[in-house]
């Protein structure tokens, strides 16, 4: 039994495995790389089109104003009045900038009421 096994694995056409190792690539392409590079684009997109006077969250959780915008790729931000500190403009968080403006803007609509 063992052997009749053996005999229909080997018997196999190398085809079979060349289109199940093009298989896995084509999935782990749809479901890991391309859904990473939509994102990486999008953070880009929003690094790029943030402003002075915006409230903003890093990646490392730093809030603070966004108060200049230099040439150098990089944002002065104010974390508390009179303090600043100068992060890359990829340093801001898009996620957590989003939540953060959801969560305010929900707020200000309550306390409007």
């Amino acid at each position: 039994m063992f052997q009749t096994i053996m005999l229909q694995a080997q018997q196999q056409s190398p085809y079979f495995s060349l289109i199940f190792m093009v298989g896995m690539v084509v999935v782990m392409y749809f479901f890991m790389i391309r859904p990473q590079a939509k994102r990486a684009k999008e953070q880009k997109k929003f690094a790029e089109s943030i402003n002075t006077g915006e409230r903003i969250i890093t990646s490392s959780g730093i809030h603070g104003t966004i108060n200049k915008i230099n040439d150098d790729g990089t944002i002065q931000v104010e974390i508390s009045r009179g303090t600043f500190i100068t992060v890359e403009r990829s340093a801001v968080s898009m996620e957590m900038t989003n939540a953060f403006r959801k969560k305010t803007e929900g707020t200000a609509a309550v306390a409007a009421k």
